[in-house]
Order: C-alpha cells, then sequence, then structure tokens
C-alpha cells in the first residue's frame, strides 16, 4: 500500500516545483484533499504523507524516522525527470512541529533538503493537554468552522478522534519554537486558533532570518481546510512564486482604497 497521496497538476503545463505536506494529531491524507488540489492546479507537484509518529521517549529518533520517509517521498516524486525545485515542506499542527524541530537545529544537510518550509497551526510551546475537549463535537469546534471540513473529519474513519488531546513532547516542541533555520518560512496561524500562543510565533518570527507571519482572521486551528482556505491556498501560492523569484514579490501595491 503506497504511504503517501498524490496531486497533479493539469496536463501539458510545466511542474513549477515540488509539495510535501506532513499532517498533524488524528489527521490523515485524505483531510488535504482540497489543499493539495487547489496548489497542484497551479502546477505545483503535491505529495501528502501519513503523519508523524512523536515519541516523547525518544525525540531524536522519531525526527530521524521523518527525515527517512520526507527523504524518500521527495526521491520517489519524479523518477524519471528528478525533483522540481523548489521544494517545499509545509507542514500542520504536529507535522509543523516536527519540522521545524528538524530544520531548525543544525543538522548537516541532506540530498533532499527543502528550499523553504510552511509551518501552519503551530501549536503553543506549552501546548495544554486536553485542549481538544471531551467531545468529538468540541475538538471540531477547536479545529474549524468549515462545514465542509467538519463532514470530512467526521466521515473518514482514519480519522483519529480525540488526538488534541495527545501531548506533544516538550524536547520537540521547545526546539520548534527555538529554530534557527535559515530556510525561507511562512507561519500560518488562525486568529481565533485556542492552540496558538501568538507571543510566542510572533517571538520565533522576529528571530527567524527568513520568515513572513501571516494571521488569518476567524480561522481556527486547521488553518489550512477553515472556511478561509481558498484565502490561506493563495497566500501559500503567493509565498511559493515569491520564493521562485528569490523572494522578490512580483505584485507591488502602490494605491489601495482598503
Amino acid at each position: 500500500m503506497t504511504q503517501y497521496s498524490d496531486h497533479h497538476g493539469p496536463e501539458g503545463l510545466l511542474v513549477r516545483g515540488t509539495i510535501l505536506v506532513v499532517p498533524g494529531r488524528g489527521e490523515t491524507r485524505g483531510t488535504y484533499e482540497r489543499f493539495g488540489a487547489r496548489l497542484a492546479a497551479d502546477a505545483y507537484r503535491v505529495r501528502v504523507i501519513d503523519p508523524p509518529t512523536l515519541d516523547a521517549a525518544d525525540p531524536a529518533g522519531s525526527l530521524t524516522d521523518l527525515a527517512a520517509r520526507i527523504a524518500g517521498a521527495i526521491e520517489d516524486t519524479a523518477p524519471q525527470d528528478g525533483v522540481v525545485r523548489p521544494v517545499v515542506l509545509v507542514g500542520a499542527d504536529a507535522g509543523a512541529v516536527a519540522l521545524a524541530a528538524l530544520l531548525g537545529g543544525a543538522r548537516t544537510p541532506a540530498a533532499w533538503w527543502p528550499d523553504a518550509l510552511v509551518l501552519a497551526g503551530l501549536p503553543g510551546p506549552a501546548a495544554t493537554p486536553g485542549a481538544g475537549g471531551e467531545s468529538w463535537d468540541h475538538e471540531l469546534d477547536v479545529r474549524t468552522s468549515c462545514p465542509t471540513h467538519r463532514g470530512r473529519l467526521t466521515q473518514d474513519p482514519l480519522v483519529r478522534r480525540g488526538s488534541l488531546n495527545d501531548a506533544l513532547p516538550d524536547s520537540l516542541l521547545g526546539a520548534a519554537y527555538d529554530s534557527e533555520t535559515p530556510l525561507p518560512t511562512l507561519l500560518l496561524v488562525g486568529d481565533a486558533d485556542p492552540l496558538a500562543d501568538d507571543e510566542a510565533l510572533a517571538r520565533l518570527a522576529k528571530s527567524l532570518p527568513l520568515a513572513r507571519l501571516s494571521v488569518v482572521h476567524g480561522a481556527h486551528h486547521d488553518v489550512l481546510n477553515d472556511l478561509q482556505h481558498r484565502s490561506v491556498a493563495a497566500e501559500v501560492v503567493g509565498f511559493l512564486e515569491a520564493l521562485r523569484g528569490d523572494l522578490r514579490p512580483l505584485i507591488s501595491v502602490r494605491s489601495s482604497a482598503w
């Protein structure tokens, strides 16, 4: 059985880059069908892997395992014509924690090393166990107000309910917020996300040399899949396009009425 899901762009268009999505707690590859399809429509090759397993007793081993899975998934994206760069890793929730911890330290860059990061719904450094609530309805309220996304989560038998109550390893949360990655990084957070620490995110964004913190108005924890998913996907595509142009925005606003 394949360990990832792929989203392909329109036929006849050159691939503009390679995107690898790392889901969060309780999510599945199917959780990102809508997000993957939107990026693929802009001619990006999108691959979604399974969520990482973060073991508090062996955090280093957890990151080593994730690195191996990322390497395999990226190297296998296009065995005939090679990997199309830029390569961008997108992590949500625990996936964002794992990527920030993995790429924020002193590891030696490998062949699969990405050109940029997107960290969505990064939980606060003092994430409280039990924040997901005692019922599925409460967990849905924490995650999203989008009826379509709520339905997808509810109808997917592989979604692990109650997962937001799982504690994340303190060492990995600390490493994520102590990240010193030189990679261009887009941080996405909903201003209605009860698991976020706005001050800690602002400090992280200011501490990194190439970081952009984008706050999504009205969005909850599942910021890539909430009601504002079209605007969020557009923000990600704008980041990808700026990355292709050495971080120079293709559009400058000189006059605006709003």
